[in-house]
């Protein structure tokens, strides 16, 4: 279970790089010089300075009072950008007239092949591998199968097909993901080999006895049965783990907040003496042979904490590596699309890689929240509700959320310059980029310090040394004799975490976007959308922060807060219409016709929605799988 904070907290970082290196399925971006309407003198000044020009308009002046333009000049267009190549999308579908064979049925199975793999069949064995479930194996032999058929139907549609992208490096980032694949299978069937070993070994020694249930349980799927040396007593307690069901468990949250009455405790540090029994089960009998006893066995505590550090560290990689490939399919999509429509070329380089890679991440940073919004980290304390158990143990999502808006803004405040001559004058979009970046960056900070435990008890330390000030008077006037202990009751509002800045950040990010320059309408339009969407996003995140702050979480069930579920949908569409909004899909649009905000919008949110019902199956399915594999638990009305 501690896997999984850790995983979450170097997964969304890993995506980052992983979408930055799509950038090698582009050709190295050319200079460009900008046009307008109406040329000044910080037009000329742009102009004169070719390395600013890569940086500050994708092809286009920085003149925020020139009003859009409604149609795209060609002539004007063919000036500073080179002539659209064929790719293989027009070879496919828009060369009607050409004898030559096409073959895009190829394509689409490729398509279908690695999406079922990476999609489909991956995550199922996921959940399944989460309760050691018989048809892992199954499982992970179909997405092998259909990685074969996917490569296959890819390297006969390049056999027939000429190279119309040349440089791009879709395919060996795709073998890369399946060399990654290849390296956890080879985990898992090294793991089985292991364990074939011990149980041969058992057998042989006459310890064990042959059955095949015995060989599928503990050597196929790796299921350790509880040990006999244990005792009863031990296996009474399994008994009563088993039958723990959630009304005690939601009747010990309620006692929890019961206590809420009494707001100072005064506890003296020589309350309790130890008696003889106390000592004797605890700490040993107070002899020498006692002492070396107690040393042995904190020596071997030692020891084995160390191993079981070693083990969470080797599980936490195993699940972040197998939880990248699922990202890593995304990232082949994104990728895949870009090569197959011939985009992100010469001068489109740095807004396609822009717009693919910040997009992308609030896209799956959409999914994600809507994954927790179903109950997905509620063992965790991250699906609005309380952890069952170790309360208090794991970072909060909040905290989470606020390390990767510092990691990318402290990253991407640097990368800005990029291109960038020494000496040269900073424009005005890079200056607009680098401040919201910073924006990122300290904002990110504040929010992991108000996450922090001590930075908030130092924050409380008015509060609490006045308190003692009045203790130490106190004490002073019954001679000093006696030194005590506060125990100070948290109010209810600390039960959950109500941090405001990772929404502070998007809402802001999308504000600014909406009101950002661009050269055609169109482009104002689609970029005022999307940054309306995120804005929307934290919006609804400052109204679950609002209700939930009125009533804080008591049950260790997830509360859904009905404002998340529409958070999540803006911020995962806002995402999309993000990379849509890229400019030769926009301008592309408008050479087509096509440049209608509610169909781009509509298109969003269909895709949307589809994407919502796959992580709803995702999640219900791992959670089906939890219910068979652990006893039933009974639940009961709060009222």
């Amino acid at each position: 279970m501690r896997g999984h904070w850790y995983s979450l907290c170097i997964l969304v970082p890993a995506l980052s790089v992983a979408f930055t290196a799509s950038s090698a399925n582009a050709a190295p971006p050319v200079t460009v010089s900008p046009y307008s309407d109406a040329p000044d003198a910080s037009d000329v000044l742009i102009v004169d300075n070719h390395s600013l020009v890569k940086r500050d308009g994708h092809g286009h002046g920085h003149d925020p009072h020139a009003a859009p333009k409604t149609e795209i000049n060609e002539t004007e267009f063919l000036m500073y950008h080179p002539p659209t190549p064929p790719s293989y999308w027009s070879t496919d579908f828009d060369d009607t007239e050409s004898d030559e064979p096409h073959y895009p049925g190829l394509m689409g199975l490729h398509i279908l092949f690695m999406s079922l793999a990476f999609f489909g069949a991956l995550p199922a064995g996921i959940a399944l591998r989460s309760v050691k479930h018989a048809w892992h194996g199954f499982t992970v032999i179909l997405f092998w199968v259909l990685c074969i058929l996917g490569v296959a139907s890819n390297a006969l549609y390049k056999k027939l097909t000429p190279d119309l992208y040349e440089g791009q490096k879709h395919s060996i980032q795709g073998y890369f993901f399946l060399f990654l694949a290849l390296c956890i299978t080879g985990v898992d069937i090294f793991h089985v080999g292991v364990r074939a070993v011990n149980y041969i070994r058992s057998i042989r020694s006459g310890s064990d006895k042959f059955t095949f249930k015995k060989l599928w349980t503990s050597v196929v799927l790796g299921q350790e049965p509880s040990s006999p040396a244990l005792g009863s007593e031990y296996d009474a307690l399994v008994a009563e783990a088993d039958e723990y069901d959630m009304h005690d468990m939601q009747k010990e949250v309620d006692d929890h907040q019961s206590d809420e009455g009494q707001e100072i405790e005064h506890h003296s540090r020589h309350q309790y003496s130890p008696s003889a029994s106390s000592e004797q089960t605890v700490f040993g009998f107070h002899t020498p042979a006692g002492s070396r006893h107690s040393d042995e066995t904190l020596h071997e505590l030692t020891e084995k904490a160390k191993e079981s550090w070693m083990s969470f560290l080797a599980r936490a990689t195993f699940a972040v590596l197998e939880r990248v490939l699922v990202f890593g399919g995304f990232m082949q999509v994104l990728s895949g699309i870009v090569v197959y429509t011939g985009g992100c070329r010469e001068s489109f380089v740095n807004n396609c890689l822009a717009h693919l890679i910040k997009g992308g991440i609030f896209w799956c940073y959409g999914l994600v929240t809507f994954a927790r919004y179903l109950g997905s980290f509620s063992e965790l304390g991250w699906a609005w509700n309380r952890a069952p158990r170790n309360e208090g143990k794991y970072p909060t999502a909040e905290f989470v959320e606020s390390l990767v808006i510092f990691l990318y803004g402290i990253s991407n405040t640097w990368m800005e310059r990029f291109g960038a001559k020494p000496g040269d004058p900073y424009s005005t979009k890079q200056v607009q980029h680098i401040g919201i970046a910073v924006m990122f960056w300290y904002a990110g900070l504040v929010g992991m310090g108000l996450e922090s435990r001590r930075i908030r008890g130092w924050l409380a330390a008015a509060s609490t040394a006045a308190l003692h000030s009045g203790a130490s008077t106190s004490s002073g006037r019954l001679g000093g004799k006696h030194e005590a202990q506060e125990s100070i009751t948290e109010p209810p509002s600390y039960t959950a975490s109500f941090n405001p800045f990772p929404a502070l950040v998007i809402g802001v990010t999308g504000l600014a976007m909406s009101a950002h320059f661009q050269t055609y309408l169109f482009q104002v339009e689609i970029h005022a959308l999307w940054g309306w969407l995120l804005a929307g996003f934290s919006a609804l995140r400052f109204l679950t922060y609002f209700f939930l702050w009125l009533s804080p979480p008591r049950s260790i069930l997830p509360s859904r807060p009905p404002t998340e579920a529409l958070a999540s949908f803006f911020l995962a569409c806002g995402g999309l219409v993000f990379m849509f909004s890229t400019e030769e899909v926009t301008l592309a649009a408008m050479r087509r016709g096509r440049d209608d905000m509610m169909m781009f919008l509509n298109v969003a949110v269909a895709i949307t929605c589809f994407c919502f019902c796959w992580t709803l199956a995702i999640v219900a399915f791992k959670g089906w799988l939890k219910t068979r594999a652990h006893p039933t638990v009974k639940f009961h009305a709060s009222a």
